[in-house]
């Protein structure tokens, strides 16, 4: 899986080399798909969600360029895996589940492998985790229309955001980079992710905030 679907598509990151060949990703697919879980592509995992393809795993966390010791928060926990391969990379990582079944299960496999590091809760992610920040880099699995304010504000100068942004018919997969004077976006690639829920519904409404 390493090489074909990672090293031979330019991640050349070893650290997250390391964490994609360390996390065994079959333990975060359901039983019957536990055949296809080093598949190069998305598989369901209840409750309409899905767990990415390994490829997107790795290329959104070398796009974090994490440093040891970097406080990350993670935005749609699902199954866990996005998390464990984060907890790989540094010890300090926060993610937030809307599905509170699927935040439930994720923490039971996480504590059962033995990423004891990972802090999951059940909430909207719209509004990240402000007791928890600032953040040095926060990673966003599911997609709005647009950057939800809340992530914006809890990341630290210096700090990066990962994220899908845009409808269901066209996404981008983007990098906001907080600067002294405001914030840098870079677009990285085309993707399809689900649907981010919650709050972001009423954000996008023109003239509808908070």
């Amino acid at each position: 899986m390493v090489q074909e679907q990672m090293e031979d598509r330019g991640i050349g990151d070893p650290k997250v080399l390391a964490a994609m060949r360390e996390v065994p990703r079959h333990e975060f697919v359901p039983e019957v798909l536990k055949g296809a879980a080093y598949a190069d592509s998305p598989l369901p995992i209840g409750s309409g969600q899905t767990i990415s393809q390994p490829f997107i795993v790795a290329f959104m966390t070398q796009a974090l360029e994490l440093k040891p010791g970097d406080k990350v928060l993670e935005i749609g926990t699902g199954s866990g895996y996005q998390a464990a391969v984060l907890a790989r990379m540094t010890p300090s990582v926060y993610s937030v589940e809307i599905l509170c079944e699927l935040e439930v299960s994720a923490r039971k496999t996480l504590k059962r492998l033995g990423y004891s590091s990972v802090r999951t809760r059940c909430a909207d992610g719209y509004n990240g985790w402000p007791e928890e920040a600032p953040f040095d880099a926060i990673m966003v699995t599911a997609a709005p229309e647009r950057v939800p304010q809340p992530l914006l504000d809890q990341l630290k100068e210096g700090g990066r955001l990962v994220m899908p942004v845009g409808p269901l018919t066209y996404q981008e997969l983007i990098r906001m980079r907080r600067t002294k004077t405001g914030f840098e976006k870079e677009t990285l690639m085309p993707v399809i992710f689900v649907p981010m829920t919650g709050e972001v519904r009423r954000d996008a409404i023109p003239g509808r905030r908070g």
